[in-house]
């Protein structure tokens, strides 16, 4: 859903002066405190250093030959969720898309998703269109407390590792 900086509906920009914060008393379900609204230039940053970390490591890969050892791998012999990322990220490197899918899927989709939203948030810091999910499902993600993400990334998690590794 697009919006435009004056909309209804909360995902307006603050007043000029204002600490960017949203109360979140008035959504059904969500638990009382305050929310700071999202910036696109925040998440660029994050998103920057998330990839230029993972392009360092597979540059070093690609060159060296040497990657990360996976503590899970070492214990149990099973792959973790990440396990394949840096070779992902070597194929990458020389082009082979469809050798970085086979190393790691979920990791694979998961850049592609990434990069949709990093090339969303370069388009709105440079004064573009905002764009931001329907009412309904950011009213859901406005309940969802750290705590909760990360519940949801371990259970996910486990059940990729076990079938990764059962099937």
């Amino acid at each position: 859903m697009v919006g435009r900086r004056g909309d209804a509906g909360g995902d307006s920009a603050p007043a000029p002066g204002a600490t960017g914060a949203v109360r979140t008393g008035a959504i059904p379900g969500a638990t009382a405190g305050l929310v700071t609204s999202f910036r696109a230039g925040s998440g660029l940053k994050y998103l920057a250093g998330f990839f230029g970390g993972g392009v360092a490591l597979s540059a070093i890969y690609a060159v060296s030959g040497q990657g990360l050892p996976c503590p899970l791998r070492l214990l149990t012999g099973w792959e973790c969720p990440l396990c394949g990322g840096t070779r992902l990220g070597s194929a990458l490197l020389h082009g082979d898309l469809a050798g970085a899918f086979g190393y790691n899927p979920v990791v694979f989709i998961g850049l592609i998703v990434l990069t949709g939203f990093g090339v969303l948030w370069i388009v709105e810091a440079l004064g573009g269109p905002r764009v931001r999910p329907p009412a309904r499902i950011a009213a859901v993600l406005r309940t969802m407390t750290p705590t909760r993400w990360l519940i949801v990334g371990l259970v996910l998690s486990l059940i990729y590792v076990l079938a990764r590794n059962l099937l």
